[in-house]
């Protein structure tokens, strides 16, 4: 009997997941992926520092890398090639509004609208903030021990940001996630906490502080946080400042496979963009459904295997008993 050709078919999928990581930017250190050693996790549950942003949709990805060939004899004859750039690019489509995909969506500077202080006056990304609150010890990265007075400041469902008071210096900003860089020193105490990746939803109020829905990013606060309640998000068309993460993209075979795309540094590289999605597509007058769109330049790291510089890792893990 003959080989068959056709004993391991293309595996069905039906949508994309989507997990990022931050980069340390001050060290330009990427997060990395062993599929060999973690492949095995639960959808729902990324290992650490993976963030789920749930189903995406739209997910492409292209090589712009070019090639040249080397030359030699007469008449010339192609010897070898050779690559000339290393580049790539991945473009997807968010479905829901957060802080994270808010920020990855966007070029610049993702802030956080802080309640202002009464009777501030207005400005365009925030106005003066109302007194930041002092954080007890004990906290951890999901239960926040404030004062009393403090605590009875807040409500269930608020919207909080935990991170340092700015005090003029410059460079990369913010804890986990670098918010921010800083050219020259600016006079605003809540900066850090404005552009702070340190967010968290309160579930729970007593008069002994806080509880969060979910963990803080940054782990238990770092000692002198501050805590501030957050009203919105903002993001800006323009500035020099440019998000960076690593990314992780997963489809789920229809029989167990798992392909992953891992892009260990991947730079946004438009401005914000949305997309309106019409839920009748026989009437453009209706109501549309908007989604976030996302344009990302995967950057090169250097692998210490052998030394190559490597912009995606694309691995596959079969499904059980397929054909090798």
């Amino acid at each position: 009997m003959g080989t068959n050709w056709f004993s391991a078919p293309a595996p069905v999928t039906r949508r994309v997941r989507g997990y990022f990581a931050p980069v340390n930017r001050s060290a330009q250190t990427p997060v990395l992926f062993d599929a060999a050693e973690q492949g095995g996790f639960s959808l729902d549950s990324p290992p650490a520092p993976w963030i789920s942003l749930g189903w995406i949709q739209e997910f492409t990805r292209k090589t712009t890398s070019k090639a040249s060939t080397v030359l030699t004899g007469i008449p010339a004859a192609t010897l070898e090639q050779v690559r000339e750039t290393l580049e790539a690019q991945v473009s997807l489509q968010f479905l829901s509004w957060t802080k994270l995909t808010m920020a990855l969506a966007t070029g610049s500077q993702h802030m956080n609208l802080l309640a202002p202080v009464s009777g501030a006056a207005p400005s365009a990304d925030g106005a003066q903030a109302a007194a930041a609150v002092n954080l007890q010890s004990g906290s951890t990265a999901t239960s926040i021990v404030l004062a009393s007075a403090d605590a009875a400041k807040f409500s269930p469902g608020a919207i909080v940001a935990l991170d340092a008071d700015y005090i003029g210096q410059t460079g990369y900003v913010g804890a986990p996630v670098a918010g921010a860089y800083v050219r020259q020193a600016l006079t605003d105490v809540d900066y850090i906490r404005r552009v702070t990746f340190n967010v968290a939803l309160v579930s729970g109020v007593s008069s002994a502080g806080l509880t969060l829905a979910d963990p803080l990013p940054g782990g238990v606060p770092a000692p002198g946080a501050k805590l501030q309640a957050v009203t919105g998000f903002l993001d800006r068309e323009g500035g020099s400042f440019y998000q960076e993460w690593s990314a992780l993209f997963v489809l789920q075979g229809s029989q167990g496979e798992r392909i992953f795309f891992h892009y260990p540094r991947l730079q946004t590289m438009s401005g914000a963009e949305e997309i309106a999605i019409p839920l009748d597509s026989k009437n453009k007058g209706a109501q549309a459904r908007v989604l976030l769109k996302g344009q990302y330049l995967a950057l090169p790291v250097t692998d210490p295997l052998d030394g190559e510089r490597v912009l995606c890792y694309r691995s596959l893990l079969p499904a059980h008993n397929s054909l090798v």
